[in-house]
């Protein structure tokens, strides 16, 4: 809904709510400056029992002070009262303009008007209510058996700049019906998200707001999941296909973006090695401007690839370049290969964009994502207000 805190009267608030009792497990930002809804959630994700999460867009009630935390508080305890229940409960998320205090006055009437009228049906209305320069909503929804019951799992997510690895201005929430301890769904969510919103990057900074969370509720009836087992890879896998969709969802709207990067490693001496490279590489200034003009930008690769720390044979690595049903290695064993250069601008000049690095150390794989940049990017950041 709009309760008023953007100037163009778009969708601003939402209520995420489930009638049955949830465990939750939520991932923060690994910034030392947290906003103040991140330093009040992460006392209340704690609880036993998380069934709704409040989030407004266009203020992120960040470096706020202690009038913010007191107003995420209001925030909290508002819903709370209209939903019965107890403010360590409800967890909260504002994304949005930073260093401005909410305008509580709108805000709250807002909450109360968003809790009496839930919907089933609002998925989509809640997935444009978090967005801030975000150019599309972001959501995925799917289902799967587990012991012969339906399961559901559903996600919304934003963030479109300050987007980099290790948690970046970024929101996902996933709500699902499955039946899986407090403790199993902890470790299960943050090997994905180390999978998934840790692997994408935009543009390198690093936001205070940061927050990506799951409830499950246990709806779908089936046997609790309280180990490592057939059952629990079955729901881990499901969460890994959510959570890595949204996450390229999210590197694919970044500001100013014409295209989504993918960075495959191959053949790392390590997994932590392949994700230091496929990250370093997602995360160039360089690759990402040679990505907006379509140039296959070899050295710059390449430079990357050796800044990134990763144990290699700086004289045998291949770069190979993906897109459609065409693809084309342009560096092999270190050393530029001859190519069809018209082929490589329209390999590049595609949506989707797959560079694939072989490193030639090992058995280890890992993906990131990111996007290319371009004016549009230093346009948006040079005017940003809501």
């Amino acid at each position: 809904m709009a309760s008023g805190i953007k100037n163009d009267g778009k969708r601003d608030l939402c209520v995420i709510y489930s009638k049955d009792k949830a465990c939750a497990t939520a991932v923060f930002t690994a910034n030392k400056v947290k906003g103040a809804p991140i330093l009040i959630n992460m006392d209340n994700i704690r609880n036993k029992n998380t069934q709704a999460i409040v989030v407004n867009s266009g203020n992120a009630n960040s470096c706020t002070g202690e009038e913010g935390i007191k107003n995420s508080r209001k925030m909290l305890e508002t819903a709370a009262q209209c939903l019965n229940l107890a403010p360590e409960e409800v967890l909260i998320q504002s994304t949005g303009a930073l260093a401005v205090q909410l305008p509580m006055n709108k805000l709250i009437p807002g909450i109360e008007k968003a809790c009496f009228n839930l919907s089933e049906y609002g998925g989509f209305d809640a997935a444009e209510a978090i967005l801030t320069t975000d150019t599309r909503i972001k959501t995925l929804a799917i289902e799967f058996e587990i012991q012969g019951g339906k399961v559901v799992m559903a996600g919304i997510a934003k963030g479109s700049t300050m987007i980099h690895p290790n948690m970046a201005t970024m929101f996902s929430a996933v709500a699902t019906n499955a039946n899986i301890s407090k403790a199993m769904l902890e470790k299960t969510f943050r090997d994905s998200v180390a999978k998934s919103y840790n692997m994408i990057s935009v543009d390198g900074d690093t936001s205070t707001n940061d927050m990506a969370v799951v409830l499950a509720n246990g709806a779908s009836g089936h046997k609790l999941i309280e180990c490592e087992n057939q059952h629990y890879k079955v729901f881990q896998d499901a969460l890994d296909f959510v959570n890595i969709e949204l996450a390229k969802k999210i590197a694919g709207d970044g500001e100013g973006a014409t295209k989504l990067l993918e960075i495959q490693v191959n053949h790392a001496g390590s997994v932590e090695d392949a994700k230091k490279c496929a990250k370093s590489i997602a995360s160039s200034t360089l690759v990402k401007c040679a990505m907006f003009g379509s140039y296959p930008a070899y050295p710059d690769i390449a430079c990357a690839i050796g800044y990134s720390g990763v144990d290699f044979n700086p004289r045998d690595f291949d770069i190979s370049i993906q897109g459609g049903d065409a693809g084309l290695r342009i560096v092999r064993n270190a050393v530029k290969e001859e190519f069809d250069e018209a082929l490589a601008k329209e390999i590049l000049s595609g949506d989707l964009v797959v560079l694939i690095i072989d490193l030639k150390s090992g058995k280890a794989t890992s993906t990131a994502w990111g996007c290319d940049m371009g004016f549009d990017y230093v346009k948006a950041n040079a005017y940003l207000s809501n």
